[in-house]
């Protein structure tokens, strides 16, 4: 699923927005309806006093690591919701997004991994309809407050459940994949962690030879001279793209459709301290930490190296000895960041790593 979706439908399982809404196609009757309830939804909650801190429970993060598995939701999602959660005092980690992924099947047939987008969502009932199968099968926590100020639950009681001739979610008994498609990572590569979406259809392990560039374009320029060659086992790096050497994290969806639309899909992996747009699919893995910018190992992969990713016992290696390694790190002169004075400067200096949601106030 891709990010906007994901994030939508994760609020409204938590009980942050109105129902139906992160489904309801914006030139639908039913998004006109639900901006004309707004006004009154909003003074609802302040006579009664309900808050985000009411709402924004440890339940209510649990209930969007859910759905975001069971969605095949985008791995910014990690990010956001890591954030959102500091910002109420919920503790979370990506060892929690782990810990959910492990015992929650990936169900949704959904772009960019599968062929159907919101819409048919919506076509079939929607998140509420979703959110009901899943509270039907003990997979949530309907208890939570919603800013309806009434509970999940009462929320859906009297939603209708999926048509049953729809193929768009599929029953518990038939996953596309048994476990979640979010997977952390750790190795020599990320002692701090990684975030893959590891949907099945890549395969679980790759192993090749690394390509290292130090920004995405300079990856762009190297496959358009046709550098990457089909057939080779490749693992391209692309580094100096984290929060701080970003700065800002960006999006590597165009190095990601790159090599999906050159035909490399299945020769070619890729490994970056930058994120990943909810569009992206492939052999992916980003967020990576420590980052290239902060001396991670990443700083340290030259062409040609080995590096494995597995994901079935969730490792990410370089495998390079220890000696090698060594000798490396001894001349290393750290990069000076992109900015030396302004907004991005200061933001550079005070944003945490990708496994802490990039937050700025810790």
């Amino acid at each position: 699923m891709y990010t906007a979706n994901t994030m939508a439908t994760a609020i409204e399982s938590m009980g942050m927005s109105l129902p139906g809404s992160s489904s309801n196609p914006a030139d639908s009757q039913e998004k006109l309806d639900e901006c004309i309830t707004a006004g009154a939804a909003i003074r609802n909650l302040l006579e009664k006093d309900i808050t985000p801190r009411q709402i924004l429970t440890r339940s209510a993060f649990e209930n969007a690591m859910v759905v975001v598995n069971i969605t095949g939701g985008s791995t910014n999602a990690v990010l956001h919701l890591i954030a959102i959660a500091h910002s109420v005092g919920v503790d979370l980690t990506i060892d929690d997004f782990q810990s959910v992924s492990d015992r929650i099947p990936f169900l949704a047939d959904l772009k960019p991994s599968g062929k159907y987008v919101m819409a048919d969502i919506h076509r079939i009932g929607g998140t509420p309809a979703l959110l009901k199968y899943l509270l039907q099968n003990d997979l949530i926590d309907g208890g939570i407050m919603t800013v309806t100020g009434k509970t999940l639950a009462e929320n859906l009681q009297k939603v209708e459940g999926f048509p049953k001739d729809q193929d768009i979610i599929r029953p518990l008994s038939n996953p596309i994949k048994p476990t979640g498609h979010i997977q952390i990572l750790r190795g020599s590569l990320a002692p701090g962690g990684a975030v893959g979406k590891i949907t099945g259809k890549e395969g679980l392990v790759f192993k090749g030879k690394a390509r290292v560039y130090d920004a995405e374009d300079l990856f762009i320029e190297s496959l358009e001279r046709g550098e990457i060659k089909k057939g080779e086992k490749t693992v391209v790096v692309i580094r100096y793209e984290g929060p701080k050497g970003g700065p800002g994290m960006p999006e590597m969806l165009k190095p990601s459709s790159a090599i999906m639309g050159a035909g490399l899909g299945k020769d070619v992996a890729l490994i970056t301290d930058g994120r990943f747009s909810g569009g992206s699919h492939g052999f992916l893995i980003g967020h990576i930490v420590p980052e290239a910018q902060e001396g991670g190992p990443i700083a340290f992969v030259e062409d040609g190296d080995d590096i494995i990713i597995d994901a079935e016992n969730r490792k990410l290696d370089l495998l390079v000895d220890e000696a090698t390694f060594a000798k490396r790190k001894e001349g290393y002169v750290q990069k000076p960041l992109k900015y030396n004075k302004g907004t991005l400067y200061k933001y550079a200096k005070n944003v945490a790593d990708a496994s802490h949601g990039c937050i700025t106030d810790s």
